[in-house]
């Protein structure tokens, strides 16, 4: 199977080509493809490439023992393995797993003042042991996010070049309706990927196999290594609230009330004892939390109540091989969303609006039925974006931009079922357009 175009690519060529460049961390969960990006990189653009694996090869944590200078690092690897090639200026060093070895991060900062070899260091659950990397690097690193695919690099992966995502935000922007053959073709792709989520190697499956036949194996075995990491690197007494927080997400997104409560997690469970367990799921990069705002007004930050939010799985496919063995034979066979229809497109538009590095947020008034499910903003405006199951009205959006007293809102975006359409200051788009809003906001 060939290397799935990812987002990365280009951007590891920018960053080898930037003159006085730092050390590179990559951060993002297990299993989302950063090792192989890396490795295609370093073979693609280097003479030599050094690659350790502190998980697959633990001798390699005695390489410090001498001190954290590159000269002393260099001269223990080749110790352990003298085949390994160092070329000033023409090798890139990568430290992967680095979660099990944090220590490695003290030398980045003598590896980018002796500046003859390029390094990227990579882990997942880095946000668990992030403080330790840090406080080692301060000022030495650059850091980089990697997420599991989103539906562009989906479409790379079924052929689809740039032209075709062009294609589709040139609609958006002048207000086109899809014809009915383009609406088939994206629903029916969309559909795909809200099943398989952007694991690429769920994604290599589908198109080997053109089916989705043995897809939920993968991905129940993705689940269950996130289960094993929680107990492996969860402390004590947290491990079993993490994994109750970990299993209630879909149960509490199929609800008609989607904020997530932590009575319902456990009997007697708490708030306070709670928080940590779910800033440990973000940190690890498995989901993401959406926090219900004050009041819909700019800014964002520190206009939200932290104890009251939504939680989606970072994966939508992840999301949906959690559920229940009869809706699965359903959402598979059938393609019928049913009781998870709201709650998986839902979380679908939070992934989507994540990867585009969006914070999450959401509003619902207590004393009446006003509700909207995300907010984007502009320099100057409040964006309210509902997600419709149904292509029906959108009250509380019509609410918001109509009423003076939400002074930062003056149109907003409805994700729907249905074709492109342009009323009453509330601009609908299908959901697969989802991916485009943060290009489509540039351009207004």
């Amino acid at each position: 199977m060939p290397y799935l175009k990812r987002k990365i690519d280009p951007y590891l060529i920018q960053w080898k080509n930037q003159e006085d460049h730092m050390p590179l961390i990559i951060k993002g969960p297990r299993q989302v493809g950063k090792t192989e990006s890396i490795r295609r990189f370093g073979e693609q653009n280097y003479k030599s490439m050094v690659y350790i694996n502190f998980v697959e090869e633990p001798k390699y944590k005695l390489i410090i023992e001498d001190g954290y200078k590159p000269e002393d690092i260099i001269k223990n690897i080749s110790r352990i393995d003298p085949s390994k090639k160092f070329m000033e200026g023409e090798t890139l060093i990568v430290f992967d797993e680095l979660q099990e070895f944090p220590e490695i991060a003290t030398s980045l900062k003598f590896f980018k003042i002796d500046g003859k070899y390029h390094v990227i260091c990579s882990g997942s659950l880095l946000g668990i042991s992030y403080q330790k990397i840090e406080s080692n690097s301060v000022g030495y690193k650059t850091d980089y996010e990697m997420y599991s695919m989103d539906f562009q690099e989906f479409l790379w992966a079924k052929g689809y070049g740039d032209e075709f995502s062009e294609d589709l935000l040139k609609h958006m922007q002048g207000l086109r309706p899809f014809s009915d053959l383009e609406m088939t073709i994206c629903n029916d792709l969309f559909l795909d990927y809200c099943i398989l989520g952007g694991m690429p190697a769920v994604v290599r499956q589908y198109i080997e196999k053109n089916t989705f036949e043995g897809t939920l194996d993968i991905q129940r075995q993705l689940l269950a290594d996130y289960r094993e990491d929680i107990r492996k690197y969860a402390d004590g007494l947290d491990q079993t609230r993490i994994l109750n927080v970990f299993e209630q997400i879909p149960v509490q997104l199929a609800k008609e009330n989607k904020k997530f409560q932590i009575s319902k997690v456990a009997r007697g469970a708490r708030f306070k004892d709670y928080r940590g367990c779910i800033e440990w799921l973000k940190d690890a990069g498995i989901i993401n939390i959406c926090y219900s705002m004050n009041f819909p007004e700019l800014p964002l930050k520190g206009n939200y109540d932290d104890s009251k939010y939504k939680l989606y799985m970072k994966d939508s496919g992840l999301l949906v091989a959690l559920l229940d063995d009869e809706a699965q034979e359903d959402l598979r066979a059938n393609k019928n969303l049913g009781v998870y229809k709201g709650a998986l497109y839902e979380n679908i538009v939070g992934e989507a609006l994540g990867k585009c590095g969006y914070g999450l947020y959401y509003y619902k008034r207590e004393d009446s039925t006003l509700e909207q499910d995300f907010f984007l903003r502009t320099r100057e405006e409040l964006v309210p974006v509902e997600v419709k199951a149904t292509n029906g009205t959108a009250k509380s959006l019509r609410t918001l931009i109509e009423r003076d007293k939400y002074e930062d809102i003056h149109w907003g975006i409805k994700l729907c079922n249905g074709n492109i359409g342009n009323k009453n200051h509330i601009y609908t788009f299908p959901y697969f357009c989802a991916f485009l809003l943060k290009d489509y906001l540039k351009t207004r």
